[in-house]
């Protein structure tokens, strides 16, 4: 409409100048005149417009939210009317927003749908408003830029095939540490120098060979991760996935009530005495690659461990130890090993 409204003016225009008529005159007069109302409208209708972004306390990426965003016209005398308001590509809503009028004085809130494609500090918080009132003829914007940080956790839903990990590592867990404790585990082939009251005989007599009955140790169970940070910039992509399988197992064992220590060559944190799964998702949120870092220490043998290392050769030379019961190790060549092919 706006361009047909410029268009008639401008043919407008051209005849008054070609014929001299006094009539087209006053009519390119009263064209202009109206599109200067509509422009001083427009800009009337958008001064004065305030805005608040109120967010939930943890934000994850990938995730759809709800959040909140408020509008203050702070001119007592004059409405706003058709205002939409939109939002750039990292101020994580999701939807642009209409609303017909806001009052003179008034204060609007309403619910508004988030979403953030991937983990770190956003802080180009750009919101525009922008209106076509009152004839429709151009659309006036405004940029409204809020001065804060929003900092958003790495994805802690599952992807393909974190699932699976997620059960093959409890599997694992669940091996390790059974034990003789109250909860029956299962039934194996007796070893040697093993204690001969806990010989199940009846399957002993069913086998023909000495059967024992094995079960759950009673102890907590507890999850020792250690993420590298050292790596080569080729694999980032890799490290960024390592991000995002270290967040999802950490948040989802501490739902578990397992105890978790959270190890980087940075931070070394037990849980819950130390810090809380919420603090390793923040740190987990704004951490990067740190080329040259020296190696955390060697992993305690009593607890199991989940590692994930570009160079896993550098932590057999610092003294970790892969292959046993204990350990799960994720690199970039293979999702999920147990210890490292020679020469790795």
């Amino acid at each position: 409409m706006g361009l047909l409204f410029t268009m008639t003016c401008v043919l407008v225009a051209l005849a008054a100048f070609v014929s001299a008529n006094n009539l087209l005159f006053l009519i390119l007069a009263l064209l202009l005149a109206t599109m200067m109302v509509a422009g001083f409208i427009s800009r009337l209708s958008l001064a004065g417009l305030e805005l608040e972004f109120l967010l939930p306390e943890h934000l994850c990426a990938g995730r759809k939210l709800m959040g909140r965003i408020v509008i203050r016209n702070t001119k007592n005398w004059m409405p706003s009317f058709s205002i939409h308001l939109a939002g750039s590509s990292d101020c994580g809503l999701a939807l642009p927003l209409y609303f017909t009028v806001i009052p003179g004085g008034a204060r609007i809130e309403a619910p508004v749908e988030l979403f953030f494609a991937r983990r770190g500090i956003y802080r180009q918080n750009s919101f525009r408003f922008s209106t076509r009132f009152p004839f429709g003829f151009a659309e006036r914007r405004i940029q409204v830029r809020l001065l804060r940080d929003i900092l958003v956790y790495p994805s802690i839903d599952p992807r393909p095939g974190f699932e699976d990990l997620l059960v093959a590592l409890q599997d694992d867990m669940t091996s390790f540490y059974r034990g003789q404790g109250n909860d029956f585990y299962r039934i194996r082939p007796y070893e040697a120098l093993e204690d001969a009251h806990h010989v199940d005989w009846k399957a002993t007599a069913h086998t023909g060979d000495l059967q024992v009955r094995e079960f759950a140790r009673e102890q907590e169970q507890a999850v020792a991760f250690f993420l590298d940070l050292d790596v080569p910039a080729s694999q980032a992509a890799w490290f960024e996935s390592a991000v995002e399988r270290c967040a999802f197992l950490a948040w989802n064992m501490a739902q578990r009530g397992s105890r978790v220590r959270f190890c980087t060559q940075d931070v070394d944190w037990q849980l819950p005495e130390e810090a809380d799964v919420y603090s390793i998702l923040k740190y987990l949120a704004i951490v990067s690659i740190r080329r040259g870092r020296p190696l955390a220490a060697a992993q305690d043998r009593n607890v199991f461990h989940i590692v994930f290392s570009a160079y896993p050769e550098r932590l057999l030379e610092a003294g970790w130890e892969f292959g046993g019961a204990n350990t799960r190790l994720l690199t970039p060549d293979s999702e999920s090993v147990g210890a490292p092919a020679a020469g790795h």
